[in-house]
């Protein structure tokens, strides 16, 4: 035989060889998602909080909890935590209400 029909006796059992056996790896690997993936689709679902003095949404494990007058509230950054625990116009501001507070 010549070099060239080995050759390409070679690449035609290699790809039959892949054929037959390369797809049982990928299946499994599909089944199972990279840890890294799944981590990330658990924090994508984390419950957002609404930061009271600047009004903007935080994951609310990422949030800074901080507790005032008995009720639990969540802030972006230390520096709205440390306004709104220094702050008392949100404690007797008329017609202020936070969400979940009753009247």
């Amino acid at each position: 035989m010549s070099p060239v029909k080995l050759i390409v006796l070679g690449v035609l059992f290699y790809l039959l060889y892949r054929l037959l056996f390369g797809g049982k790896k990928s299946k499994t690997q599909e089944q199972q998602p990279p840890k890294s993936v799944a981590d990330k689709s658990s924090t994508s679902q984390d419950i957002l909080v609404e930061d009271p003095v600047c009004h903007t949404y935080v994951p609310q494990k990422q949030a800074i909890p901080a507790v005032k007058n008995g009720k639990k509230y969540y802030f972006c950054s230390n520096k709205c935590c440390q306004e709104f625990l220094a702050d008392k116009v949100h404690d007797t501001e008329a017609g202020h209400k936070h969400e979940g507070e009753n009247e």
